[in-house]
């Protein structure tokens, strides 16, 4: 294969095919006015025509191949095929393409013209030409009898190719009819499927309204439970900031419910302690009581003992000055076992000698001045009677009386 640089206008390689020759498809593509022979040198144009229904595509392409070609892949050189700007009219079948001298062929071989779609299947195809400066044998027009013989050759191949290219129009043309009857079968089968197609459609498009209504529906309760959702959420949050402040009310609560149960044990514990304080006082009471019943009955004995003594004196107890001690006095103060105070305490001094300044004790005749003999207080407190225990009439000593309170006390306890 002879190739040329591909022209200016062309930026890519035509499509090809490495399938052979196969002339059924000759017949669609038809060359016009081709020369025996192109002078060198100089641009070529190429005509044709198409069939009548054929339809040229945007990557068909016109080449120049060298007689004896086997696949499109083997072409010298190409250009691209102009679309007509109307097929459907007749006067636009008649096409052309201009080659330039600088990518044609050098050499005196025989050449021709053939058109190949954009499958890289050939459509058509030219008579052979040569490229070769004119002649004058070819002016004159004379040839000897060997030529004759060649030209005679070449015209019976002619002939036979003419014959099976028209055989192979005439296969291809039954071949069209045949696809133009399935066509149209195909059509009408198309026609009611269209048909069924649209019918379809309308229903569909019938279903999509719903749909889409369907849609707008669940867009407006999807906003509507949004916005119900919102409102749920502000109720939620103010039911928590509420729930908060009850919680923290509860917390006030505990907290003056722990301050109250302490208030009330500190008050049952005070309260506990005033009971056992008042059941203290209440036996201490009881007990002062009977020690003031005993000590009234000790001062009776004891107004008794003076009366008797004052009347062995030859002294009225009730002529004499008797004197309540005052607290400024100190009065029973000064005697705790004296409950009226000292009997002799009333009886004042004076600038001259009393009747009792100086006195003579009636048991051991021993003189005493203003009190009464130790002896006499000894007899007293041997006449003195005991401290007996309220509770379990445990007797002490009226010497021992804080015993005895202590003895009393721990009954409370």
């Amino acid at each position: 294969m002879f190739r040329t640089p591909i022209m200016e206008k062309t930026i890519e390689d035509p499509p090809t095919s490495a399938v052979l020759l196969d002339r059924c498809h000759f017949s669609q593509v038809i060359f016009n006015s081709v020369e025996k022979f192109y002078v060198p040198g100089g641009d070529i144009t190429c005509y044709y025509t198409f069939a009548e229904h054929f339809i040229p595509r945007r990557k068909d392409w016109i080449g120049i191949f060298r007689v004896g070609w086997k696949t499109t892949r083997e072409y010298y050189t190409f250009m691209w095929v102009a679309l007509p700007s109307d097929i459907n009219n007749k006067s636009a079948k008649q096409q052309e393409v201009q080659f330039k001298a600088y990518y044609l062929p050098k050499d005196d071989e025989y050449y021709q013209f053939c058109y190949v779609d954009q499958d890289g299947v050939v459509r058509g195809a030219s008579i052979p030409f040569q490229f070769r400066p004119e002649s004058e044998e070819d002016i004159l027009v004379v040839t000897t009898k060997e030529e004759l013989e060649t030209l005679q050759s070449i015209n019976k191949k002619l002939e036979q190719k003419v014959k099976e290219q028209k055989t192979c129009w005439e296969t291809e043309l039954l071949q069209l009819k045949e696809h133009n009857l399935k066509v149209s079968s195909e059509n009408e089968k198309m026609g009611i499927r269209v048909d069924q197609l649209q019918a379809q459609l309308s229903t569909q498009e019938k279903e999509m309204e719903k749909l889409v209504q369907g849609d707008q529906d669940k867009a407006e309760q999807l906003e509507h439970l949004k916005n119900e959702n919102d409102q749920l959420f502000l109720s939620l949050t103010e039911q928590r900031e509420q729930q908060k402040k009850l919680q923290q009310i509860v917390e006030d609560m505990k907290q003056k419910e722990t301050s109250a149960a302490k208030k009330q044990q500190e008050l049952m514990d005070e309260n506990f302690d005033l009971s056992r304080r008042l059941s203290e006082n209440k036996i201490i009471c009881d007990v002062l009581q009977r020690e003031r019943e005993r000590m009234e009955r000790e001062n009776d004995l004891l107004k008794k003992e003076n009366s008797r003594l004052l009347s062995y004196m030859g002294l009225d107890f009730d002529s004499l000055p008797c004197q309540v001690p005052t607290s400024d006095q100190g009065g029973a103060g000064q005697n705790p076992g004296l409950v009226y105070g000292n009997p002799y305490s009333g009886i004042q001094e004076s600038s001259a000698p009393s009747l009792l300044s100086i006195k003579k004790c009636f048991t051991c005749k021993s003189d005493f001045a203003d009190e009464i003999c130790d002896h006499t207080l000894e007899q007293q407190q041997m006449q003195t009677p005991c401290l007996n225990c309220p509770i379990c009439d445990k007797t002490f000593p009226a010497r021992e009386k804080q015993i005895f309170e202590d003895h009393v006390f721990c009954h409370s306890l």
